[in-house]
């Protein structure tokens, strides 16, 4: 696989790897965010990894009701 930036730990992660890290290339490489993340989508296409999207921080479950006694 040919990448023009280096990886994090020096070489290729194998797609097990690849799909728990969040960063996958060398971050010092970059002067901003928005070529970093170009980068990093690249990396996990060339993988064939799942991308990392905006909201993977956030629950897929809605929050609970709370419990009727604190109801009024």
């Amino acid at each position: 696989m040919d990448i023009r930036y280096r990886w994090k730990n020096g070489a290729a992660p194998s797609r097990d790897q690849a799909a728990h890290e969040q960063h996958l290339l060398d971050e010092s490489q970059f002067s901003n965010e928005q070529d970093k993340k170009i980068a990093e989508e690249t990396a996990r296409k060339k993988l064939g990894v799942p991308l990392v999207t905006d909201d993977d921080a956030r629950s897929v479950l809605p929050k609970a009701a709370p419990p009727d006694s604190q109801i009024q």
